[in-house]
């Protein structure tokens, strides 16, 4: 295996044990409401702070790591992620909780922003689209872990041996990091090491990287309508909620496979817009049909479709903020792309939420989800625009 094969074997598992480590609220939930004497509401809550801290560390996140580097702060991370596994153990109390899941979601965006931009570091050039596709895959695996692992291990040996094994998880994958993790040996080592704050950086490229941060925000809001709403809706059309989130997997499942193929498809023949706009496409015409068919079995194909479909974008999805940045901007770049995919995800599924109430329908949610990747299209057709006019 190659060297820079090695390094993103290594940011892959750092990222898994990231999604590991967020979904493993939602697949104890049970467990961790009687432990706290807490709602669902409040789950909801302690889900949804994992990610909020994106919107404000993201981008000054990034800055810092200019100033101690970004090796070091991705250690600081993951030791913040380990700090926040290791208080839920050691306190019954909901408001320690409240403040282990803040520590562990504000590491968890600098290990987001950072291993993104190292992937870019070791492939810019060639196999890039490959090599983040598969970086992507890391959060629908580490989900599917969580949600498959830890409620057996709970079951088995109990609310805290689940909770210890998040808290090893990361602290292994803080090891590996360590032992084995090293910075290009080009532009991004050096852009790794921290350096006078303007020595010879260009400006950032501001209307570029924010129409890719929101392309990709919107399409990540695109497929979290899509998984986070399917079982309700499908419920509400005489599916059995076994049933609901077994498709809902398999839809994922789909999801998941043809990630890599995007990226692989989009390195070996070069369209990558063209990939994007066919997932686009595919989403903005299957999903509709997938409602229309309602209770039926065509819902079946339709949705499955969809997923594998939709996979196809992420990676080529992900190469834009690439086009506009180079290793000595690329840090700052990548911290404005992240805080708007943070500020949207943390936007976007609460809207969904309240048209779902307000309608009375969850399909209300799929259908934002189709507004949302038509927006998306529209940005990416802007970024292109903005690309060319700066050329």
């Amino acid at each position: 295996m190659s060297q820079r094969w090695t390094m993103l074997a290594v940011l892959f598992a750092a990222r898994t044990s990231m999604a590991f480590q967020f979904q493993s609220v939602a697949a104890l939930s049970p467990l961790v409401a009687d432990r706290f004497g807490v709602g669902l509401a409040d789950i909801g809550l302690l889900i949804g702070l994992y990610l909020l801290p994106g919107v404000f560390v993201a981008g000054p996140g990034s800055a810092l790591a200019l100033k101690v580097g970004e090796v070091r702060l991705v250690v600081v991370a993951l030791l913040s992620m380990l700090a926040g596994g290791v208080l839920v153990l050691v306190t019954d109390s909901w408001t320690a909780a409240i403040v282990a899941r803040v520590l562990s979601g504000a590491g968890g965006v600098i290990v987001n922003v950072i291993l993104t931009k190292f992937v870019v570091d070791w492939f810019a050039g060639r196999g890039l689209s490959t090599a983040l596709a598969v970086f992507i895959t890391s959060w629908p695996v580490g989900i599917a872990l969580a949600s498959l692992v830890l409620p057996l291990i709970a079951t088995w040996g109990g609310l805290m041996l689940a909770q210890g094994i998040i808290a090893g998880f990361v602290a292994l994958c803080l090891l590996a990091f360590v032992a084995i993790y090293a910075p290009p040996p080009a532009a991004g080592a050096a852009a790794a090491e921290p350096g006078p704050e303007a020595a010879g950086r260009p400006p950032l490229p501001w209307v570029p990287i924010s129409l890719a941060g929101m392309v990709w925000a919107l399409y990540t809001a695109g497929l979290a309508m899509m998984f986070s709403f399917s079982p309700a809706w499908l419920t509400s059309e005489g599916w059995s909620l076994a049933a609901a989130g077994a498709l809902t997997g398999a839809v994922m499942a789909a999801y998941s496979v043809m990630l890599p193929v995007g990226g692989a498809v989009a390195d070996r023949i070069g369209a990558r817009d063209g990939i994007i706009a066919l997932s686009f496409v595919g989403y903005m015409v299957l999903m509709p049909l997938a409602i229309v068919a309602g209770g039926t079995m065509a819902v079946v194909p339709a949705l499955l479709l969809l997923g594998g479909v939709f996979g196809l974008a992420a990676g080529p999805t992900m190469t834009l903020p690439g086009t506009v940045l180079d290793a000595r901007n690329r840090t700052l770049g990548m911290g404005v792309f992240w805080t708007i995919y943070y500020a949207v995800m943390v936007i976007a599924p609460r809207v969904a939420g309240d048209l779902s109430d307000r309608s009375g329908s969850s399909a209300a949610a799929l259908w934002l989800g189709v507004a949302l990747i038509f927006v998306a299209t529209l940005c990416l057709l802007g970024f292109r625009r903005s690309v060319a006019s700066r050329a």
